[in-house]
């Protein structure tokens, strides 16, 4: 989402233009190129392609990468309409393994880029509700959560009514309340952190638009066309690409014949835009949640939280409901007949609300199971994937970069074993449904 900093500076550019276990051990992954000067292009340069930057030029000197962005402003980054959110409440534990490693990659933000760091950290916490039909899975997942390290509460309804006093929880059985680990950030901070300094290690930063890729006799990738603004065309080489592309993965993928061709090469990257919308709204009802108030999602799937004086929140549609993704325009109805009713029923002091302003920004859906995809292609071992994300990719940023570096300069996940996060899972046909979250 736009915080009143990230619309500051978002406005400038324009003007100028300018329960299953993790095993413990790490697996190796063959690349089919290591050079001693590794040349990286990643394509993207949102959140995830800037991170990845980062990470390389902050891992290796001999690391030459070029970042290729269509749109420098990110007026429609997914990055820029994030609601920033970082949450352990997850069933997967990659997925709490990265947002650990996010959480403690905020804190130590200064230390990694200097003490005038800051992306407005507020450690709110999450609040996710449970009925009673879905309670025994909030707490399958807390026990998962706590022994992975997060500092999570499990929440009976007499200690919620008694906590937050502007909550109904009459059909509500436990809450999961997250702790100092929690909250939501400003989105264009981080990426604008990973970006300068990726660029102050030398990393290069394209505006450009990815058109097509180029095969090596033994029909390897070996470089992308690159459409410049100036109407100019480059073609730029690489050892080792990385799609980190966003809701336009997919499409970029069918550019290399991913899902199009044969045997492996028929499997496509699952990745494309859905759009979804995020409502600004003020109250003029009584007992309204006070601005320490978590960010709340409800077992209906819908959530608010602070936002200043105001409030956020909004609800991920079902699927007979999927607004087309060709525009981001707001669809002001869907609050109206869809998440206000919900939002009220929950917060009565919300009865009484009155929108001020909305916007409408893209999930990169990984249509197989909604998680991501991070590592090499199955036929192509230089084609790296970090997308995929469906409305994660934000929090997770931190820790899919440095995998990414880990695995083009190490060979082999060293940090956060995410070897089932790759793409033969989708091969496989082995997908990882989170479970009991939203």
């Amino acid at each position: 989402m736009f915080t009143r900093q990230a619309t500051k500076v978002l406005r400038s550019l324009r003007k100028d233009n300018s329960c299953v276990r993790v095993q413990k051990r790490n697996h190796p992954i063959t690349l089919s190129l290591r050079n001693s000067s590794t040349k990286v292009v990643i394509i993207g340069g949102g959140a995830m392609g800037a991170s990845a930057a980062y990470w390389l030029t902050q891992k290796s000197g001999n690391c030459n990468v070029t970042v290729i962005e269509k749109d420098p402003t990110y007026a429609n980054c997914s990055t820029s309409r994030s609601v920033g959110g970082i949450r352990q409440q997850f069933s997967i534990p990659e997925n709490i393994q990265m947002s650990l490693f996010g959480a403690k990659f905020i804190k130590n933000l200064k230390n990694q880029f200097g003490p005038e760091a800051d992306i407005s950290y507020a450690p709110n916490g999450y609040l996710i509700l449970a009925s009673p039909q879905g309670a025994q899975q909030l707490a399958q997942n807390f026990k998962l959560q706590q022994e992975l390290g997060s500092t999570n509460t499990l929440m009976t309804k007499d200690q919620l009514r008694e906590k937050l006093k502007w909550l109904n929880v009459d059909d509500i059985e436990l809450g999961c309340m997250g702790c100092e680990k929690e909250g939501w950030f400003d989105p264009w901070g981080l990426l604008t952190l990973f970006k300068s300094a990726a660029v102050s290690k030398g990393a290069q930063f394209v505006q450009g638009e990815v058109k097509n890729f180029i095969f090596s006799n033994d029909k390897n990738l070996k470089s992308v066309k690159v459409h410049l603004p100036n109407q100019d065309k480059k073609v730029f080489e690489f050892d080792t690409c990385v799609l980190a592309a966003g809701a336009e993965s997919g499409a970029i993928a069918r550019m290399a014949g991913i899902g199009t061709g044969q045997g492996d090469l028929s499997v496509a990257l699952p990745v494309e835009p859905r759009k979804r919308y995020v409502y600004r709204f003020d109250s003029q009802g009584k007992n309204v949640p006070p601005v320490n108030s978590p960010l709340m999602i409800d077992y209906t799937g819908v959530y608010f939280r602070k936002d200043g004086p105001v409030f956020i929140g909004g609800r991920s549609p079902d699927s007979h409901e999927e607004p087309p993704a060709d525009n981001l325009e707001v669809d002001f109805s869907y609050f109206d007949n869809t998440v206000w009713p919900l939002l009220a029923a929950r917060i009565p002091a919300f009865e009484s609300v009155k929108v001020q302003s909305a916007w409408g920004g893209f999930y990169e859906y990984n249509t197989f199971d909604a998680n991501g995809i991070i590592g090499p292609h199955s036929t192509f071992k230089n084609l790296f994937f970090a997308t995929g994300f469906s409305g994660h990719g934000i929090q997770q940023s931190p820790a899919v970069g440095l995998a990414i570096a880990e695995l083009i300069l190490d060979g082999k996940f060293k940090t956060i074993d995410l070897k089932r996060m790759g793409f033969d899972r989708l091969i496989k046909q082995q997908p990882l449904y989170e479970i009991g979250i939203y």
